[in-house]
């Protein structure tokens, strides 16, 4: 039997009940250090099926227990999540398969979305397996299994007369003259069974009724004052409780449905025989039962609403200092694994008066959802701490505690809006408004660099541009090279797209001068990959464009060899990526398929989202040119528009031009210009312009497909690429631009004209005279000299 229950205030608690079933069935105790807890779960799916070792990454990052590196720390959250849930999944569904499960799951109203996803994960999965999942809720829950075979709800009705009769001729006996009393409580009751016992309870509890070998009642119907709902009912029998026993009643309600004694033991101002004592009453009142733990005894609610009304009969005054009493006493016993109690010593320091310690928990638990991929319960904590951090007096204290909140809040807000939202820029904006009131705390860098990496990843070139400048300033006054390094990395790859080659080119040679392999494999870790690896990357993008295709394709090797030395899959993942761009501007459609979908299997295997989000628009142009037009558009406009939506328009306009050569290899010329002409208006309001002399070449080359006697135009739109692409040293863009003016040129006679600019700018090249466009340019060279 594998039982996990929710809590009140578990909609705020990701993973809460797995992580009670979790640990119970892989036998983790509270006061296990990591390292035990990770030889008790090697141990347990090692005898259960060796197989299941790649589950362990994800249950390590659950149960907190990670050793050095989080090995998922770039894995897309919504793809850890899932597969997550889908690693609990087949530890449950290979248990089974040695002996059959019950697995139940209480208060499903309470549920938290992480735990209702892995229900829905199970109901799905268990149909021919030897598992009964047993769950409980209330009314204004909804489930969605209802379409299932395997499914059976049983709805819990009020009792009819025949069963209410029968439950409390159980509870009282036969005698005929109780009668009166069983049709006056079925009446007050409406058949509810719990409210039966209730009454019942009470009844004895005053007197009316008492038990000597049979049940008698003692005063008239006429005289009985019972209260008209079971909360009345409760309370009034709460209330005839001693001063004492009500004391520790309330004092159990505050510590949650269930209380262990050592916790209890903590609070309660009683010796150890008088609090037995005490409990031995409220289980005799059937108020609590005793039920075994894993650390002894526990004490557990007889339901919720006896909690509930037990907990609301206390004082406000009182309910907070027994909260703030209940997370010291948690903060004594498990000293040295708080990080499994954050949830519950932010619940009761977030009641209590005490303001710091629940600002200090409900930050703590926002990190811990986010490292559980549960972004949304993140926001709820980080904002809670945020909200309450206002109640304090302004001081520096404040700002350090509110700064981490803040950086935090924006990436959980990132995974849960994209980059688009307003609430990442809110969250940046602050942080960077905290560490200018501090004057310059360690933390001051790495703000602007979060917030210049949404401006990038956004698409707005001019304020990354700002940022990334300010970035340089605060690294060459630190003078410290890994601030340098990435300084330089950030005003490398702005310029490179804002058409600034270059200085792109300038700053690449920059970061590798500073690059350092043991430093490089630790920043890895802080900023997602490696940065040589990364500024390799864009040096071989660079590279083509100026006109190296050859030292391009080097620049994208050795970025993908430096990638694999540090066995970093997301830094492999994007050194490949940014080698299949290469691949692109040379025309290699099929090894650009091959590179695409490498890249798309490598980030499905690790769940890395952002190159799953382009890649498919790679794969999707080599399709296009391969002859596979329609699926390979369609590939490349889904992934556009996904991109977009999540405020992911880096890099915008060069695949706008993708998309518009796949139109125009279907024939689909208004599309392909319609493409174009976002492209240009991106241009405009990005200012991306690394690639805006082939959106004027692709521009004027349609204009001729779709009207031969649009000469003029057509014309204009090679002159002005090729102007563009010389201001910005482009030479490869250029190439490509003067090829089709010269064609232009040739067919209106001018021939000799054609091949002296054609010549001009042929020579200049180096190498890469086998890739397609040097080719061509060599055989219309010929051609116009014939």
């Amino acid at each position: 039997v594998l039982e996990a229950y929710s809590v009140s205030h578990g909609k705020a608690s990701a993973w809460l009940p797995v992580l009670e079933l979790l640990r119970k069935y892989l036998g983790v105790a509270d006061g296990d250090d990591a390292a035990t807890r990770r030889e008790k779960v090697s141990a347990v799916l090692a005898a259960l099926d060796p197989a299941l070792e790649d589950t362990m990454p994800y249950l390590f990052g659950l149960l907190g227990i990670v050793d050095g590196a989080d090995p998922l720390a770039q894995m897309d959250p919504r793809i850890k999540k899932q597969r997550t849930l889908d690693a609990i999944k087949r530890i449950v569904v290979r248990e089974s398969l040695n002996q059959p499960l019950i697995v139940i799951f209480e208060d499903l109203h309470w549920i938290d979305e992480q735990t209702q996803a892995l229900l829905d994960l199970l109901a799905d999965s268990i149909a021919t397996a030897k598992i009964l999942l047993l769950v409980n809720y209330r009314p204004e829950y909804s489930d969605q299994w209802g379409g299932n075979t395997n499914y059976s709800q049983i709805r819990l009705d009020p009792l009819g007369g025949a069963e209410g009769t029968a439950m409390l001729s159980y509870l009282l006996g036969d005698a005929v003259e109780l009668s009166p009393l069983k049709r006056l409580v079925i009446e007050r009751t409406g058949g509810n069974p719990f409210f039966v016992e209730e009454i019942v309870q009470a009844l004895f509890d005053e007197g009316a009724l008492i038990r000597n070998g049979a049940v008698k009642v003692t005063r008239s119907l006429s005289q009985l004052r019972l209260p008209t709902t079971v909360q009345g009912i409760l309370a009034s029998r709460i209330d005839r409780l001693s001063a004492e026993q009500k004391d520790l009643l309330q004092t159990l309600a505050v510590i949650g449905r269930e209380s262990s004694l050592g916790l209890l033991t903590q609070i309660a101002a009683h010796p150890d025989t008088e609090l037995e004592r005490m409990l031995a009453d409220l289980r005799a009142g059937e108020f609590i039962y005793e039920q075994p733990a894993a650390t002894g005894v526990e004490y557990v609610f007889k339901h919720a609403l006896t909690q509930e009304v037990a907990y609301n009969s206390l004082l406000i005054e009182r309910r907070k200092q027994l909260h703030e009493q209940a997370g010291q006493a948690l903060e004594s016993m498990f000293a040295g694994q708080l990080d499994d109690h954050l949830t519950q010593l932010a619940h009761h320091y977030s009641h209590s008066d005490n303001v710091t310690k629940a600002i200090e928990y409900l930050g703590r638990a926002g990190q811990q959802a986010m490292q559980r991929s549960a972004n949304a319960d993140a926001v709820t904590g980080l904002t809670a701490a945020i909200d309450l951090l206002q109640k304090l007096p302004d001081s520096t204290e404040c700002i350090q505690r509110e700064l981490p909140l803040q950086l935090a809040l924006g990436q959980a807000f990132i995974v849960l809006k994209g980059w688009a939202a307003q609430e990442v820029e809110r969250a940046y904006t602050r942080a960077l408004e905290l560490c200018e009131r501090l004057g310059d705390p360690p933390e001051h860098f790495f703000a602007l660099y979060g917030l210049y990496s949404m401006y990038h990843v956004r698409g707005l070139y001019r304020a990354a541009r700002e940022r990334a400048h300010q970035l340089m300033v605060r690294a060459r006054s630190a003078k410290d090279p890994t601030l340098l390094l990435l300084a330089h990395e950030a005003i490398g790859k702005t310029s490179l797209h804002t058409g600034e080659l270059l200085l792109a080119r300038k700053h690449q040679d920059l970061v590798l001068s500073l690059s350092d392999e043991e430093r490089d494999r630790h920043l890895a870790f802080i900023i997602g990959v490696d940065a040589r690896q990364g500024i390799l990357s864009h040096a071989g993008w660079t590279m083509w464009l100026l006109g190296y295709p050859d030292q391009a394709v080097d620049a994208g090797n050795e970025a993908v060899a430096s990638a694999r030395s540090l066995s970093h899959p997301n830094s492999l993942a994007s050194a490949e990526f940014f080698a299949t761009i290469v691949r692109i501007y040379r025309r290699e459609a099929r090894a650009v398929q091959e590179n695409a979908e490498h890249v798309i299997a490598l980030s499905l295997e690790h769940g890395f989202g952002a190159w799953l989000l382009f890649a498919p628009i790679h794969r999707g142009w080599a399709m296009a040119q391969l002859g596979n037009h329609e699926e390979g558009i369609e590939q490349m406009r889904q992934a556009l528009t996904i991109a977009h939506g999540a405020g992911a328009d880096i890099g915008r306009t060069n695949t706008l031009c993708m998309l518009a050569e796949g139109y125009r290899e279907a024939g689909r010329l208004d599309e392909a210009v319609t493409s174009l002409n976002e492209a240009l208006a991106a241009v405009d309001i990005q200012e991306e312009r690394y690639y805006e002399p082939e959106i004027h070449r692709l521009k004027g080359e349609l204009l001729l497909k779709k009207d031969v006697s649009d000469v003029a135009e057509a014309q204009r739109c090679f002159e002005r690429a090729i102007e563009i692409a010389r201001g910005q040293s482009a030479k490869s863009l250029e190439l490509r631009a003067t090829m089709s003016l010269a064609r232009l040129l040739a067919k209106q006679g001018r021939r000799d004209e054609a091949r002296a600019m054609l010549a001009d700018i042929y020579h200049w090249f180096t190498e890469g005279f086998d890739t397609a466009d040097l080719k061509d340019a060599k055989a219309l060279l010929d051609e116009l000299s014939t």
